[in-house]
């Protein structure tokens, strides 16, 4: 497992550190995402603010919460090479598993199934990529980055399809959002720059914060009846 996301981490450097590099990151969580997560839209007064509705809040936040905590352990202990990085890979790795669990109580068994394989393909695809970019082999590289941009179209659409409350343009924006501001972390440890990791971590955790309310909401305005209490 620590190879599979030793190599997820490097591909996320070879397809985005360019404009990265070329560019900075803002120092602000962008205004675009944000509006958009609003505009996915919440439940009535009522619901969203019942016990059961925070307690899925507290519950997809926290579950996000750990998806970018652990995924910048793995940053730090990938790329300096400590000994805890396999078992830091290991509990990202089951972070995707939990994350397709908490929505079988609202869309079933097939579709918290079928989110986690989704999320795990996300990480197998990039593996491929970079065998094929360490070969020279561009060809298989540029239908690896095709295949792998599918896998995050496909998520969106998954989630798009299972809740009209997440429209796909919202969804892939915030998908993109949260790639670009991990590569950043990526680059800036790479290049030492410490700040600007900092700055990358703290804009990428309001942004998963953000992201994890937008999924509550959505499914809060879904199944109002489930959380009228």
């Amino acid at each position: 497992m620590k190879n599979v996301l030793s190599k997820y981490l490097v591909l996320v450097f070879v397809i985005a550190a360019a404009p990265v590099l070329t560019g900075h990151v803002s120092a602000q969580t962008p205004a675009g995402a944000a509006t958009n997560a609003h505009a996915v839209g919440m439940g009535s007064g009522a619901s969203i603010n019942s016990p059961s509705a925070v307690d899925l809040r507290m519950g997809m936040r926290k579950l996000w919460e750990e998806h970018i905590v652990y995924t910048r352990n793995y940053i730090i202990s990938g790329l300096a090479g400590l000994e805890d990085a396999g078992k830091v890979a290991e509990r990202l790795l089951r972070n995707q598993d939990d994350i397709g669990n908490a929505v079988k109580p609202f869309y079933g068994e097939d579709a918290g199934k079928k989110l986690s394989a989704l999320l795990r393909d996300h990480i197998l695809i990039a593996a491929d990529i970079v065998s094929a970019a360490k070969t020279g082999n561009n060809n298989a590289v540029s239908k690896g980055q095709e295949k792998w941009h599918q896998n995050s179209d496909d998520i969106a659409t998954f989630l798009s399809g299972a809740n009209p409350n997440w429209p796909k343009p919202v969804l892939t924006e915030m998908l993109d959002k949260h790639l670009e501001l991990t590569t950043a972390e990526v680059v800036s440890r790479l290049k030492k720059d410490w700040a600007a990791d900092i700055a990358a971590y703290d804009q990428g955790h309001d942004h998963m914060m953000m992201f994890a309310d937008a999924l509550t909401d959505g499914i809060v305005k879904q199944f109002p009846e489930k959380f009228a209490e």
